[in-house]
């Protein structure tokens, strides 16, 4: 991916993309309970997690979605006047050692004239190594026709 994104209308609705995979860690699940403020059990604790239906730690839901929020990113980069929001549901648990990827589709443009481009709407998946779904949403960007910068 270039460090720019793109433009409004380089979006085509049906276009998908992919980002590069990154293995979930230890100390990723660390990292995010301290910076997030969410120490719950199941995600920190490996003998609380052994007694859950997971048997296992567990990755925050969130930190699944910063994946999807950090190419999204990029995916807009120099480009997006406003991010507009998100939906997601979260469909299977992210473990540690799963390598986790977003995918996503461009489902809908709406030309704003004002703001020379308009709203694009991507669906939105983080799947892990065996093609389960982890993270199942859709997300909305007000972008311009041309290069913020």
């Amino acid at each position: 991916m270039s460090q720019l994104g793109k433009t409004y209308g380089e979006f085509q609705i049906g276009a998908k993309d992919k980002s590069p995979a990154v293995t979930i860690t230890d100390a990723h699940i660390i990292l995010f309970a301290s910076l997030s403020g969410d120490y719950n059990p199941l995600h920190i604790d490996e003998e609380f997690a052994k007694k859950t239906p997971f048997k296992t730690r567990i990755a925050h839901g969130l930190l699944s979605v910063s994946v999807l929020s950090g190419y999204l990113g990029q995916l807009l980069s120099g480009t997006a006047i406003a991010f507009l929001g998100a939906h997601y549901k979260f469909t299977a648990p992210v473990k540690i050692g799963d390598t986790i990827h977003a995918e996503t589709e461009i489902i809908n443009k709406k030309d704003v004239a004002k703001y020379n481009g308009g709203v694009v709407t991507i669906k939105m998946q983080i799947k892990n190594q065996r093609g389960e779904v982890c993270v199942d949403g859709e997300a909305s960007a007000m972008v311009s026709n041309t290069r913020l910068w």
